[in-house]
């Protein structure tokens, strides 16, 4: 399978998104499976990836697939918190304490780049 170019893969994963809220989850999942077998190092399509199978409470697959992204961008807050709300799932409250640790940094890294954006969340 070719790679995607990016405005392929971006509409692949809206298309995704959209059947998900639509209802339409093996739709979702199966776009998003083409999506990460297609380009592998897509963070966000492993990202919605992991996202969906969390909602649908398949944690395995969420932590699988959030690990990947974890691998592509290691220091994104988003996937910190998805792999923290996971591993809390899972029961494992060290590993989801880890993980949210490492968001709560990205976080005030990020709000240290920006302090305009933050002014009354300090």
């Amino acid at each position: 399978m070719r790679a995607l170019n990016p405005t392929e893969l971006q509409s692949l994963i809206e298309e995704a998104t959209f059947d998900y809220t639509m209802g339409e989850n093996e739709a979702a999942l199966t776009k998003l499976g083409r999506a990460t077998t297609s380009t592998p190092d897509s963070f966000a399509a492993w990202h919605a990836l992991a996202e969906i199978y969390f909602s649908l409470r398949r944690f395995d697959e969420a932590r699988d697939a959030a690990e990947k992204a974890h691998a592509i961008q290691p220091d994104d807050l988003f996937i910190n918190t998805t792999l923290s709300r996971i591993w809390m799932e899972k029961g494992d409250k060290a590993t989801a304490e880890k993980f949210g640790a490492q968001a709560k940094i990205q976080s005030w890294k990020e709000q240290l780049k920006n302090p305009e954006t933050t002014k009354d969340g300090l």
